[in-house]
This record gives structure tokens, C-alpha cells and sequence, in this order.
């Protein structure tokens, strides 16, 4: 079925060879063309989300839909699967919670394909192209059948499609080639052409290689994308991707321990991009530091699993004697949730119905139900009246003590809760370090003789993604990406 829309879809032959980035580019580079672009994901695995209006999606597409110069919607990321456990995730569908998923029934998702094309459809009015974004591999040929992911999409839809290879991890030529060993005839037919991402050195030492590709799969090489260094200034897809891109400031030293389900992690953004500041993302196995000024606890998907992974690391240990040297806390969300006395799930949300104890920090208890939170919201910090966009994700009421002092206001009302002497503080909202103004409010009433006013984080991200743009435009044959989308009509 095609929607006779000019649109090209970015595979690649694994997980993080750099797809998403490829998409914001490809968007920022269009729409500073004049075209009225839409990125589109039919499904994505994270539980990096953003509250959009109407409900929920990748924060890969709110990223790409910055990119290309619109506001996010729930279209763009039709099926949004948010891990559990090991074995069960959460379904989003068009937005909305839609039920569980889990390793006996995922071959079931081929029942949300006419959900994909709605959002297809709808994302298509008004549109002049939309680049589409797969999902893991398509050389996955044990998940062909219902796939609504990539090929399966592609075909549904009509969309040409380009094979992105990364050629920092090795063996490129290997994979390309292998994805179309192992593709059907229609499958590979899909694929128009291929680009090679995130190459270091002298791309003129490769040609012999693209050229191989070339000769073996029979399809043409749309170019060659030397290394971009400042993707480290874009959000983040996961959470290791922070670890190991950041960039260590001086000074105000802050440690996040990663947990296995850590959600909403884009709240670190802007702390690891700060000059002031140094971020320190803990591992499993690992202390938390003794010279921490701040430690935060993020969000989480299954907090109450998370929870009893921070108490098997020792962290709360770790914690209770960073509290005790003065040390200060925040707990975002999930991370909220744990600071207080007691959790209870009484539906049986997260697993086996039942209470468990908090850390403790704060004199609150949370009670999580089945409704779900999901909005963006105007904040304004009570200490210094800074007012400031966040968004909120959640499933919970917490109430207690120290709510009485919460430190922020929300449509008039107290958001979140802080221990008496301030230095123990849990919210709800999320993205609230990406506005300057707030973050430099924030952190200064911590450590009032430490400057936190380098960074201009909208700027930088702004600058970064036509900055990509450029460097896509440079490398690779956008005009033959582009009449690729357009033989799609």
C-alpha cells in the first residue's frame, strides 16, 4: 500500500550504528530546504520517552522532529515499547498505554501494523517527506514474520529503503554484505542504496571497500559520513551513551548511579554538557563516590525492581553516609519514589502486589495505581521564582510530611517534596536542567560561590543539529536520498 508520500527509511545492519542521528540530520537538513518534513519510527524500544501532546513517544523523535523544525506528536512514534524486565515490556500505542507485551506473545505485534499506518497516514497530511527510521536489523530474519519494525513496514507502506553500516565497530563490509545474503528477493529489492556511518581517518583509504559493497549487493553507495564529534551534545539514546560520550567539567561534581531500568535519562543532558559541572555515571559494582555533591537518583520503569538492585549494589549504604557528610539528593521520578519511606503497589503494577521500604530520606509514601501521568507542564521553582518547561511521566501519588515543603508549583499547586533542611529533594518532573535559567537557580543555591552560567543548552543542541546537517550534506549524496524518497509517489 503506498500513501503516494515522497519518504526513504534508514536501516541499518544493528543496533546504535547511528540511525537516529542520521534521520535528525537528514530532517534539519530538509527542512532548512524549505520542505515540510516529518520524522516517522513505527517502532521503537526505549524507555527514554517524551510527553507530547496526547500521550508519550520515543525521545528519539522528539529530537528529530526539533530536527525538523515542528513540534512532536504522538504519530511519529505509533508503537513505543518500554522495557520491564528482561522478558516484558510495556506497549504504547499512538501515545496511549495499550497493555503488555512479552517474550511468548511478541510475535503478536503484527496486530498493531494497521495502528502504524494510521500514524502514517496521519503524519502524511501536509508532509513533503517523511524519513523514516527502522529498528534494530533487518538481517533479523527470525523476527521477519510480523515484523512492523522495518521490512515489514517498508513493504505496508511503500517506502524505499537506505542500509546504514557502521564502520566504527568493525567488520562493515561483513554486514552489509551479510544483510543481503540473508534478505528475500523483495527484501533486498526494498534497499535502494547503502551509506557507511561514523568513519575515522582518510575516507579515500575505503574506496576499495565501498566498491566491494557495491559489487557484491549490486546496490550504490550513497557515501561515506566521516565521525561526528559533537554528537555527544544531542540527547542521548541510552543511558551508556552518556557515560561514554560526556565531557568531565570542574568542580561540581554529581553522581548518578545506572540502574538497570533507568527511564527519562535525558534529564542528564544538560549536566553532562555543562562546563561547571562533572557527571559521573556509577556502574554496577562500583562505590558511589565520596566526594559527590550531588547524587541522583533518576527515573526508572520498575522502580520497585530498581530499588532492591540499588540496596544489592550497597548504594544505599553509600547513600545514608553521603547524607550524613551534608551531601545533597535528588531523586527524579522513579528516584522520587525511592527516597521515601515506603512504596506500596497494591494492583500489582510492577509485579507481586505488596509495600516495601523506601531509603527513607524523605517523610513520604507512595502509593503507584493504573492511571498514568502523562503531560507536559510550566513549573516555577519556589526558592527563586525561576520559571521553567518540564514534563512529567508517571504512575503514583506520593504524599507525606515533607510535601509541605515542596519545591516547586504546578498550575498553582505544590509539586514534589524536600527534607527540612533542603538538601533531600524529590519531584515528578522531568527535563527541567534543559532551561538554563532553572539549572543555574538550582545548583547555585547548593554551592552559591561556584559560577553554573556556561552553558546555553537550546543554543547548543540548535547549533549542533545544523552543524550535522552540514556534515550529512558534505558526505553523502542528499539528492540521491531524496529522489530515492521521491520514487516512492
Amino acid at each position: 500500500m503506498s500513501l503516494r508520500i515522497p519518504a526513504v527509511m534508514i536501516q541499518g545492519t544493528g543496533s546504535n550504528v547511528g540511525k537516529s542521528m542520521l534521520v535528525a540530520g537528514l530532517c534539519r537538513l530538509f527542512a532548512r530546504h524549505g520542505l515540510r518534513v516529518r520524522p516517522f519510527k513505527p517502532q521503537n524500544m526505549s524507555n527514554n520517552a517524551a510527553a507530547v501532546e496526547g500521550g508519550e513517544i520515543g525521545r528519539a523523535q522528539a529530537l528529530q522532529a526539533r530536527a525538523a523544525m515542528i513540534a512532536p506528536h504522538v504519530h511519529m512514534n505509533p508503537v513505543l515499547l518500554k522495557p520491564e524486565t528482561d522478558r516484558r515490556s510495556q506497549v504504547i500505542v499512538q501515545g496511549k498505554r495499550h497493555g503488555l507485551l512479552d517474550a511468548a506473545t511478541y510475535r503478536d505485534r503484527a496486530t498493531l501494523l494497521p495502528f502504524v499506518l494510521d500514524s502514517f497516514r496521519h503524519l502524511s497530511e501536509g508532509a513533503d517527506l517523511i524519513i523514516v527510521e527502522g529498528a534494530g536489523s533487518p538481517a533479523e530474519t527470525n523476527l521477519r514474520a510480523g515484523d512492523i519494525a522495518n521490512m515489514g513496514f517498508a513493504h505496508a507502506a511503500g517506502v524505499p529503503v537506505v542500509l546504514a553500516g557502521d564502520i566504527d565497530r568493525g567488520g562493515v563490509i561483513a554486514s552489509l554484505v551479510g544483510t543481503s545474503a540473508v534478505l528475500d528477493a523483495a527484501d533486498r529489492s526494498q534497499i535502494r542504496g547503502f551509506l557507511i556511518n561514523k568513519f575515522r581517518g582518510d575516507v579515500s583509504l575505503f574506496q576499495e571497500g565501498v566498491r566491494t559493497i557495491e559489487q557484491l549487493t549490486g546496490w550504490p553507495s550513497l557515501g561515506v559520513v566521516p565521525w561526528f564529534p559533537s554528537a555527544h551534545a544531542l540527547p542521548a539514546e541510552d543511558a551508556l551513551d552518556i557515560a561514554s560520550s560526556r565531557r568531565a567539567g570542574a568542580g561540581f561534581k554529581i553522581a548518578v548511579p545506572v540502574l538497570p531500568r533507568i527511564a527519562n535519562f535525558d534529564d542528564l543532558d544538560p549536566l553532562a554538557l555543562d562546563p561547571a559541572i562533572d557527571l559521573v555515571m556509577i556502574p554496577p559494582g562500583t562505590p558511589l563516590p565520596l566526594d559527590a555533591d550531588l547524587i541522583i537518583l533518576p527515573g526508572s520503569k520498575s522502580t520497585i525492581a530498581d530499588l532492591a538492585f540499588l540496596r544489592a549494589q550497597g548504594w544505599h549504604i553509600d547513600l545514608a553516609a553521603h547524607r550524613r557528610r551534608g551531601g545533597a539528593v535528588l531523586g527524579l521520578c522513579g528516584g522520587y519514589q525511592m527516597l521515601g519511606r515506603t512504596i506500596a503497589d497494591p494492583h500489582g503494577v510492577e509485579g507481586d502486589a505488596g509495600t516495601v521500604a523506601g531509603l527513607g530520606l524523605l517523610a513520604v509514601d507512595t502509593v503507584l495505581g493504573q492511571d498514568k501521568t502523562v503531560r507536559p507542564i510550566q513549573a516555577r521553582h519556589r526558592a527563586t521564582g525561576t520559571p521553567f518547561a518540564a514534563y512529567e511521566i508517571h504512575l503514583g501519588l506520593t504524599q507525606g510530611e515533607d510535601t509541605a515543603r515542596a519545591p516547586f508549583k504546578v498550575a498553582g499547586l505544590d509539586e514534589g517534596a524536600a527534607s527540612a533542611d533542603g538538601r533531600v529533594i524529590g519531584t515528578y518532573l522531568h527535563g527541567l536542567f534543559t532551561v538554563d535559567a532553572f539549572r543555574t537557580a538550582f545548583l547555585q543555591g547548593m554551592t552559591p560561590d561556584q559560577p553554573f552560567d556556561g552553558l546555553r543548552y537550546d543554543e547548543t543542541v540548535e547549533a549542533t543539529l545544523d552543524a550535522l546537517a552540514l556534515h550529512l550534506d558534505t558526505h553523502l549524496d542528499t539528492q540521491a536520498i531524496l529522489a530515492i524518497a521521491r520514487s516512492a509517489v
